[in-house]
Formats: structure tokens, C-alpha cells, sequence
């Protein structure tokens, strides 16, 4: 693997070859444009990255053989990021190929911290029909950050999916492979009385089956348990809204739990 930092104008910052298990430090301020790349020796790889002290290590699946990360300067997209992350003049990065057992694990296969929107490079990815004004701190790739804070909105820690009162809103996580899945948590955003809350929803499921699950008025996590389903993505749609007076249900998180399929 190649690990890298590169400019607006593709110039190399610095860069390292890594075998199984290394890292990347970079003494200098982010600028605006610069972007953190992996170049695999393989397409398809799964591998294990943290990209900054402030954000958590996670697994991904990269189907090229090229990931990059385009560092949030601007400042709508770093609203939905901790304060400090990518922040001062030094940076340590680390990246490793995960174990077959740390692949394969039970676990939430939704969790993705550096999932980007409308990137398509690595998975789990979250992509959504409607992100409220366009605005980081309410797209799709919010929901499987791993940050359970529900109870405001906005910036960080509060990032959400925001549907922008859309009435068709719908979430969709794909894995990148296929994966078996049994068992689902939602957080709804819980920023009572100015936020609403669905009390239905559907989940469909890439193999063409639908789960309907009934949800309450809470701040903690729902848990689902279902059928074993073999897929390769999964959405949660048709979202019924409470009859309250607010007009802004959102979701804070969405978690899948389940196995990559070997």
C-alpha cells in the first residue's frame, strides 16, 4: 500500500509505503483541497484506517484500488466533525490490513466514520434521496458515523439526517459485498419538542424483502431483530411521522448488525 497526502493541484505532500501495518505523519496545517490518499496493490481489499486522532478507527471495503479522503476545510463540511479533528500542524494517520477474523466478525456492519457523500469508493456508504439544504451536518453518511448524540441538532456532536420535511425521504447503506444480516438499532434525533419522531418505518432489503418496525418516542437506541437475509444493501424508507407539532423528524443513527459473506 501507498499512503499519501496530496494538494489541489495533485502535488504529493508526503507519502509512505506501508506492508501490513503502518502510518503517516505530517507536520503542517491543512489547506484547503488537500486530500488523503491509499493506493492498494489490489482492487478490492478490505482495510482498517484511522485518519485522525480525533476520529475512530474503522473498517472499510475499497472496490478500486484507490481511496481517497478529501480533508473537510471548508466550513459546512467541517460542521459534522469533531472540533479538533484536522486541525493544527500535526497529523498522524495509520492504516493496516485487518484480520480475516476482525473482517468477518459479528458486528455493525454500518459503521463507517470517513464515509463520504456521493463517494462511492469505499463502504458501508450511506447515500440518501434528500439531505436538508445540502448541509454537512445533515447528510446521509451522518447516520453511520458512530456518534450517538440525539439530543440537539446541528453541529457536532448533533450531526443527523435531516429529510428537509420531505415526505418520500429514504436512506439507503450499501456494503460494498454481500453481507448476512439479523439485527438493526435506531437512534432517532431527540431534540424535544423541536424535533418530531417517526413512528413507523419500512426496511427493505436488496433481495426484494421488506421489514415494517414500529418506533417510540425515545432518545435511546431501538433494537430489531429479523430473518437472516443475504444482501448487498439495505434502506430504510416510508417513514411515518408522528402527529405532533413539529415538522422535523430526523435520524441520528442507523447500525445493521450482521456478517460479511465470505
Amino acid at each position: 500500500m501507498k499512503l499519501s497526502i496530496l494538494n489541489q493541484e495533485d502535488t504529493v505532500l508526503v507519502e509512505k509505503n506501508i506492508q501490513e501495518r503502518g502510518y503517516l505523519f505530517y507536520e503542517s496545517t491543512y489547506q484547503e483541497g488537500d486530500r488523503i490518499q491509499l493506493e492498494l496493490d489490489d482492487a478490492e481489499q478490505f482495510v482498517k484506517v484511522k485518519i485522525d486522532d480525533a476520529m475512530a478507527e474503522s473498517i472499510i471495503f475499497i472496490s478500486g484500488k484507490t481511496w481517497t479522503f478529501e480533508l473537510p476545510s471548508q466550513k459546512n463540511l467541517k460542521n459534522a466533525y469533531p472540533i479538533n479533528a484536522f486541525a493544527g500542524e500535526k497529523h498522524y494517520i495509520s492504516v493496516s490490513i485487518p484480520s480475516e477474523e476482525e473482517v468477518y466478525a459479528y458486528r455493525n456492519l454500518a459503521f463507517n466514520p470517513v464515509d463520504q457523500n456521493k463517494k462511492e469508493e469505499a463502504f458501508p456508504h450511506a447515500s440518501a434521496n434528500v439531505e436538508t439544504r445540502n448541509e454537512a451536518t445533515f447528510f446521509a453518511r451522518n447516520a453511520i458515523d458512530g456518534i450517538l448524540a440525539n439530543e440537539g441538532h446541528g453541529y457536532w456532536p448533533y450531526q443527523s439526517w435531516g429529510i428537509n420535511q420531505q415526505a418520500d425521504a429514504a436512506l439507503r447503506v450499501y456494503f460494498g459485498k454481500k453481507v448476512e444480516v439479523d439485527r438493526f438499532a435506531i437512534a432517532l434525533r431527540a431534540d424535544f419538542p423541536h424535533d418530531s419522531y417517526w413512528t413507523q418505518a419500512t426496511l427493505e432489503f436488496s433481495d426484494g424483502s421488506r421489514e415494517v418496525i414500529a418506533l417510540e418516542k425515545d432518545a435511546d437506541l431501538q433494537f430489531f431483530d429479523m430473518e437472516k437475509r443475504t444482501v448487498d444493501w439495505v434502506e430504510i424508507k416510508e417513514l411515518i411521522k408522528a402527529e405532533d407539532e413539529s415538522p422535523f423528524p430526523a435520524l441520528s443513527q442507523l447500525e445493521i448488525y450482521g456478517r460479511y459473506v465470505k
